[in-house]
């Protein structure tokens, strides 16, 4: 195997940055995510283990908050997958770029390819984390119609 020269190695290096600074937002978003679904799950948990104790008004509104946040983690969890799926095509892209440099073939559209589903995957992730933002902004306006009194929408 014969290997290119060093200029070429570190064209390749250079080149491979961008993507890395990508994996690294993606890897903050990832950490955003985990952090929110944890605390989702926590409160799921809780309302479901005081719900046997309310009394019929509050347990329909209990239920109610549970359905929220069930299609809270679910969104979070889509969100979740589609984003490390997306990290795990930009680690392929990396890996192409050094292998290019190795073996002496086209991949420019393989790497076009992947590089434009990972971009895809994050964008569909972050629809799906805006839509969970959505729902608990909308779960804690309805929870504070209810502590005034108001008519709920």
């Amino acid at each position: 195997m014969v290997f290119g020269p060093v200029d070429t190695i570190a064209a390749s290096i250079q080149l491979a940055v961008t993507p890395i600074f990508l994996l690294t937002g993606i890897g903050s978003f990832l950490n955003v995510l985990v952090h929110r679904l944890s605390r989702v799950v926590d409160r799921a948990r809780k309302l479901e283990s005081e719900i046997p104790g309310y009394p019929s008004p509050r347990r329909t509104t209990a239920v109610a908050e549970l359905v929220a946040l069930d299609r809270r983690m679910a969104l979070s969890n889509w969100a979740i997958a589609l984003c490390t799926s997306s990290a795990l095509l930009v680690c392929i892209v990396v890996a192409i770029l050094f292998i290019g440099e190795l073996v002496p073939m086209r991949w420019t559209g393989i790497v076009a390819i992947l590089f434009i589903a990972a971009m895809a995957l994050v964008i569909i992730g972050l629809l799906m984390f805006l839509l969970e933002v959505r729902i608990s902004l909308r779960s804690v306006r309805i929870r504070a119609a209810v502590l005034t009194g108001e008519a709920v929408d």
